[in-house]
Formats: structure tokens, sequence, C-alpha cells
């Protein structure tokens, strides 16, 4: 193999997008202080308050020791609280506090702005062609992910 070859490999491609990614979003939410990790688990939190960690670490697919890591800062810093669930003595659930709520709020506005830059080398159809490429693979590989990925059912109107 050579270099070109490597250059051109889906998962180097996919990884340095990621890196690139996760770049523009901390950039972006520099003022607000939250990594995209944070802002997922902020924002999951947002539609399903009370929700217990292993859902969580689900809706985001990651992995317990990825979310309690986050947890553990987000709680710190006293954006979320845990408690023991009702349904079961196992189990945490976890919510956003007021402060949570607030900078969940105010961390849209740049979280949609670093959205916006990551795709703005694209066309909007190269922008839908990628997220629907993307979906595809991940939908066809997901057996192979180390953590699952079991999306939260979205509210009925």
């Amino acid at each position: 193999m050579t270099l070109s070859d490597l250059y051109q490999r889906p998962g180097f491609l996919l990884r340095r997008t990621h890196q690139i990614s996760a770049a523009v979003f901390e950039s972006a939410c520099a003022e607000v202080g939250l990594t995209p990790a944070q802002y997922g688990v902020l924002t999951v939190l947002a539609a399903e308050p009370g929700l217990d960690q292993t859902r969580l670490a689900r809706a985001l697919a990651f992995d317990k020791v990825t979310v309690m890591r986050v947890l553990k800062g987000l709680e710190e810093r006293g954006l979320v609280q845990r408690e023991r669930s009702r349904v079961s003595r196992r189990q945490m659930t976890v919510s956003l506090t007021p402060q949570g709520r607030d900078l969940h709020a105010a961390a849209r506005e740049p979280a949609e702005r670093a959205y916006q830059r990551l795709l703005s080398p694209l066309s909007p159809q190269q922008r839908r062609q990628l997220i629907e490429l993307l979906q595809t693979l991940t939908d066809g590989l997901a057996d192979e992910a180390r953590a699952p990925f079991v999306p939260l059912q979205a509210p009925k109107a």
C-alpha cells in the first residue's frame, strides 16, 4: 500500500473528518465551554429528562466509560444531576439542572454555526448525499459497532 492509497481509505478520511468536526465544534462552542460529547448529552437530556444512564449511553452510541466520564464532568460543573431510579435501585437517572438547561439553550446557536461551517465546502445536494451515504454506512455496519446505538423515540405530536 502506498501513502496515496492510505490517504484515500474511508477509515482514514472518516477519522480525519471526525478530527476536523470536533475542532470546528470546539472552536464555535468555546464561549460556552462544551465538547461535542457534552453537547450531545445535554441535547438528549433536554429531550428526555430523567433518562437512565444506560439509555443515555445508547442514545448517543457511547460506551459506559465514556458516558460516565462525560457525566462526571457535567455534574462537577453543576449542569446535570444524577439520582437513584425510582424504577430500579441499580440504575441512576440523569436530568439537567437549571444551569444545564440555560447552557444548552446558549449553546444552540454556536452548535448550529459549527454544523454550518463543517458542511460549508459542500453544495446543498452534496450535503444531503453525504448524510445519506453516512446513514447507509452506519446502518449497514451497525452490528460491528463497539457501543450500541438505540435512538430515542421522538415525542408524538
